[in-house]
């Protein structure tokens, strides 16, 4: 208690990280509040279908990123989503399309112009989300719309006012990123993710003791389970492979450099959240273009995925979990990059010839570490599934892994890593007594 006290007063010490802390919660305060902020034309007291509908399926998932927003008719309603589905098709034209190819190899230009081509996207994207939403809204909530409201013109006020939410979240998001702590998209998301815990926590807790479901020693079993996931997640995030390098000496002056033996920490998860988030953005897709009140009405091979309880819905997912983990690592990690560094100065594997030798054999090493790390993030992912299986109700269940699990866990890791980093570039004890804490980018906070 004493270290985490003299932690916490060496944090306030630090103007730098202060300011930081104290910007990225303003932040966070200003998102939260818009999550209240509701539609013009709305009567929140009348919202309780919608809050029905929210509460199960996939919308509940929805609405979870959201930080409750979609349940609220919210100005914030439609959430980051949006601009998460518009970096993956941008990722993707990255690769497949030489224009964008060509953008990617410009540097800092190139860079800024495809963050302004996501953003073009991400506006229309939200332009097919936001009617399809207020469809929605008029046939769960129509009682809570104004008897005398325009429709035509609530459509194209209120699509505008979606649209300008989901952008200010956006700039909230870099803001944060800039000017705050942790990344500002997955920091967003985050908080949406921890503001619907204390409700789900509580509402299990009274179904498991007044339901005669289990009663607390099914609740603490929950709990256990729960726990043990988390410590997994904690190692996926975590876990690394090293390659051992090893330096040649050379005499510079009077001075002797290279000689050591050193190592490369290869991430098992290299890719971090970032597979899940952009898998989760796509599973999105069908209830969007479908409507998100038509289910009733759809084939059965579309309500299949918008249940995601349902078989093919978790067997795509972990499908698309596994092959976005291979993209992202393939984009985040250069062999070719680390071989020619390696070579520049004169370092080598032992046993392995310099050059592209060395690019195919870390290429190789990535390889096989990233199949086995994209399984069990694959298994993480659908857990919420298995826990639905035996009772756990669905707002509780997307916590015993999933999309929220591994965001939490890694958004968290991360924040902690640049925190733990203020506290040791000013010569204070890191947030441990030893070791440090690595974040997603696998590398410690020095």
């Amino acid at each position: 208690m004493r270290k985490a006290i003299e932690t916490l007063k060496n944090i306030w010490r630090i103007e730098d990280l202060r300011q930081r802390i104290l910007i990225t919660i303003l932040f966070v305060a200003i998102y939260r509040f818009g999550s209240y902020v509701v539609l013009p034309g709305i009567n929140p007291s009348m919202l309780t279908q919608l809050h029905k509908q929210t509460s199960e399926g996939l919308l509940a998932l929805l609405n979870m990123f959201s930080g409750g927003a979609f349940s609220n008719a919210s100005i914030f309603a439609l959430g980051i989503m949006p601009y998460i589905s518009a970096s993956i098709v941008i990722q993707l034209l990255g690769i497949a399309v030489p224009y964008f190819q060509k953008m990617q190899r410009e540097g800092e230009s190139g860079r800024r112009k495809m963050n302004q081509y996501t953003r073009y996207l991400t506006i229309l994207i939200l332009f097919v989300q936001a009617p399809s939403y207020l469809l929605n809204l008029k046939m769960q909530a129509g009682p809570s719309l104004n008897a005398s409201l325009d429709w035509t013109l609530f459509m194209i006020t209120s699509t505008m006012i979606l649209a300008a939410g989901s952008m200010f979240i956006l700039w909230l998001g870099e803001r944060i990123t800039d000017k705050g702590i942790g990344n500002g998209i997955s920091f967003i998301i985050l908080i949406g993710i921890i503001a619907r815990l204390p409700q789900s926590f509580s509402q299990e807790l009274i179904s498991r003791v007044t339901e005669k479901t289990g009663g607390l020693v099914m609740f603490l079993i929950e709990i256990i389970v729960l726990l043990v996931v988390i410590a997994g997640a904690i190692l996926l995030v975590q876990g690394t492979r090293k390659i051992p390098v090893q330096y040649a000496k050379r005499i510079v002056g009077n001075k002797q450099y290279g000689g050591a033996r050193q190592y490369i920490p290869l991430k098992v998860n290299a890719a971090g959240v970032m597979p899940i988030i952009f898998a989760q953005a796509i599973m999105f897709i069908p209830i969007t273009f479908m409507g998100f009140s038509n289910k009733s009405h759809a084939s059965s091979f579309l309500h299949a995925f918008t249940d995601h309880t349902s078989f093919w819905y978790n067997f795509v997912f972990a499908v698309l979990i596994i092959l976005f983990t291979y993209f992202y690592t393939a984009i985040t990690i250069n062999p070719t990059q680390m071989a020619e560094d390696m070579k520049r100065n004169n370092g080598f594997i032992p046993g392995i010839k310099p050059g592209k030798r060395t690019a195919e054999y870390i290429d190789d090493i990535m390889s096989r570490i990233t199949l086995p790390g994209s399984f069990f993030l694959a298994l993480v992912a659908i857990m919420p599934a298995f826990a639905g299986v035996f009772g756990v109700k669905t707002a509780f269940a997307q916590f015993f892994g999933g999309t929220s699990l591994l965001i939490l866990v890694g958004v968290v890791l991360d924040t902690l890593q640049q925190v733990e980093s203020h506290l040791l570039m000013r010569h204070y004890d890191g947030l441990l007594k030893s070791g440090r804490i690595k974040g997603r980018s696998g590398v410690a906070a020095y």
